[in-house]
């Protein structure tokens, strides 16, 4: 079996990921694994942009407040404050590493700044509307022109990570690095890394309908789980209120922006709604927007509901949303003119494992940034515009912490070949394919916007049947990227439905109609690690 080794293994190459491999590379041999190519991420399918505070009426303990308030209570304030608080250093490093943000005279940073749901403030840079996909450019061409020692392997999944206590060593456990697929022929091999740093990205696709793209399959929280990390909160699950309704416009989000330069949601017949829910209306938080679109969805039997922006020029439209103007209109509709049918989707996971603002997990050598970490920065609810924040602060306090902190692995230590035993080649696809759909439909029926424990308890009852079965097929049949997918998901889904079920309360993100009221004091919910 071919083994690699190196001083840091990055499993993800999103902006977590790749901003530390950045600030790592000239100091650490680097290897970044990208399961498809290195720009299919979450990053590269965002829109809104990174919120920091930048002008003189606005202040970090507005920015704090609003997170806060967003987090419903279970935000870890000194987490929070934190991050906040580094978003400028956040915003200098992007700058450095090559990130060009929308400009404007009218401001006294310089920057162009939007507005989002649940901001008091214009906080929030951009690049237009495709902010994630010029951040993802300009960092991986800024990786792949270093000299440094790094290296990216595309195509290539990570299996499992490979701990100490699995190869028989004395001590505590730790991390000694990983086993991984390379995706066109099938080959396993090993890597050695003392550090190994989970920047997978989120677990939207464990839903049937996702602003997420297809690699979203919960692979970083399903592997540090069973290296034995805790995971926590997954069962705050953000529903992005407005994504594209229509057959044709798959997974295709309607940024959050939009609404913060005036677009208003009305029901089908243009009616404004959401100041029967919130005093904020359609700029509160995503949680409640996307409860109360559910609310009216039901109570009309309608299939969808609007958003109401004709009151813009389509100069202004084009010039701020370029992307979304044009898909939108590749679908027959002039957002200057018409209507944009809008539906809730999953969108982003609030839970994961659990880690501290460098990433540091329960498991020695084992760390987590980006949408994969659990830090407590938001809470019940993500902040709009906070995640790409909280994906590039983590990244610089983990390349301070590993390089301050370098450890290093067990003299000599060995990982075993990867030994197939009697497994034989995959031969029923229907069924990856079948166990597949089948937890995204059970997932979005029974835990979704609004649960109940009978909703939860049927859901257990499926997933826990379904991970059965995808449990003996891994372990009959030879790896393939497909498999690996399909168990991740369904170990992620099994970790929402037990962490929801431990919840007897509604807050944040997490609705339960048994239990509607929130509880005087908040807790995290907590999963321990599985282990070995």
């Amino acid at each position: 079996m071919r083994t690699l080794d190196c001083d840091v293994l990055i499993a993800g190459s999103g902006i977590a990921g790749l901003v530390a491999a950045l600030r790592l590379c000239h100091k650490k041999r680097v290897l970044v694994l990208a399961k498809k190519s290195a720009d299919e991420t979450n990053t590269n399918f965002a829109q809104g942009g990174i919120s920091c505070v930048q002008e003189p009426d606005d202040s970090f303990a507005a920015h704090l407040a609003d997170t806060l308030d967003a987090g419903a209570g279970l935000c870890q304030v000194d987490a929070a404050r934190h991050i906040v608080e580094q978003a400028p250093a956040c915003i200098g490093e992007l700058a450095r590493m090559g990130v060009a943000f929308a400009t404007s005279s009218e401001t006294a940073s310089g920057y162009s700044l939007g507005r989002e749901g649940g901001h008091t403030a214009r906080r929030i840079l951009h690049a237009g509307d495709i902010t994630g996909r010029q951040i993802q450019t300009a960092l991986l061409a800024r990786v792949r022109e270093q000299d440094a020692p790094t290296t990216i392997l595309e195509q290539a999944s990570l299996i499992d990570v490979v701990t100490s206590q699995r190869l028989g060593l004395p001590g505590p456990d730790r991390v000694v690095g990983a086993y991984a697929l390379a995706r066109e022929n099938g080959e396993v091999f090993a890597i050695r890394a003392p550090h190994v740093v989970l920047a997978t990205g989120g677990a939207g696709k464990i839903y049937l309908y996702t602003s997420n793209p297809d690699v979203a399959t919960g692979d970083g929280v399903a592997i540090g789980w069973r290296a034995g990390a805790r995971v926590a909160n997954m069962e705050f699950i953000q529903f992005h209120p407005t994504c594209l309704f229509h057959p044709k416009a798959k997974n295709f989000l309607v940024s959050e922006a939009v609404r913060g330069e005036g677009a208003e949601l009305v029901d089908l017949h243009g009616k404004p709604f959401m100041h029967r829910y919130d005093p904020r209306g359609s700029l509160a938080p995503r949680d409640i927007v996307a409860r109360a679109m559910d609310s009216e969805m039901k109570r009309t039997a309608a299939p969808y509901c609007c958003l109401d922006i004709r009151h813009k020029s389509q100069k202004f439209l084009r010039e701020r949303f370029p992307n979304i103007y044009a898909k939108a209109l590749e679908f027959g509709i002039d957002m200057a003119c018409d209507l944009v049918p809008v539906v809730p989707a999953a969108h982003y996971c609030c839970g994961g494992v659990q880690a501290d603002t460098a990433g540091r997990t329960s498991m020695p050598g084992l760390y987590a940034i980006g949408e994969t970490a659990c830090t407590g920065f938001h809470g019940a609810n993500r902040l709009a515009s906070n995640s790409l924040l909280e994906a590039v602060s983590t990244a610089l306090d983990l390349s301070r912490v590993v390089l301050e902190n370098p450890l290093e692995l067990p003299e000599n230590v060995a990982i075993p070949d990867w030994h197939p035993g009697s497994a034989v080649p995959d031969d029923e696809a229907v069924m990856v394919a079948h166990n597949w759909q089948e937890i995204r439909t059970a997932m979005w029926d029974y835990v979704g916007i609004v649960r109940t424990d009978r909703r939860l308890a049927r859901a257990l009852r499926r997933i826990e049947m379904l991970r059965d079965e995808i449990r003996a097929y891994y372990f009959d049949h030879l790896v393939t990227p497909d498999i690996l997918e399909l168990r991740n998901l369904a170990d992620t889904a099994w970790l929402i439905i037990r962490s929801a079920m431990q919840r007897k309360e509604s807050r944040g993100l997490h609705y339960t109609l048994d239990y509607p009221n929130r509880l005087p004091e908040a807790r995290d919910t907590v999963i321990e690690g599985r282990g070995r």
